[in-house]
């Protein structure tokens, strides 16, 4: 498995829920590789999040980010936040519990 870890910060004058909202409509994505994605919030500070997001292998990852579908995602999931966003890509070595293991 690969993905990456972002962390980012929502602007405060953005309303939580429709943040949510918002994340929450990429779900109906058809994403080749595609595993899953996880939005924390924490909290330290409710402006701060990490987003964790999970695909089959790196050649769906980067399928993925060249995709212009992806991109629109991305300027929607942008327009939220004060800055861009600090991406660490990578292979996931360990994954434990219901749903992790792999084919």
């Amino acid at each position: 498995m690969y993905g990456t870890i972002a962390r980012f910060r929502v602007r405060k004058d953005v309303d939580k829920t429709e943040f949510k909202k918002r994340m929450d409509e990429f779900d109906s994505s058809q994403i080749v590789g595609w595993i899953a994605d996880y939005i924390f919030q924490t909290d330290l500070n409710s402006d701060e999040f990490f987003l964790v997001a999970i695909f089959k292998d790196q050649a769906s990852y980067q399928a993925n980010a060249d995709d212009p579908k992806q991109h629109e995602r991305y300027l929607i999931f942008r327009s939220f936040l004060d800055a861009d966003p600090e991406w660490n890509d990578g292979a996931i070595i360990s994954a434990t519990g219901p749903g992790t293991r792999q084919a």
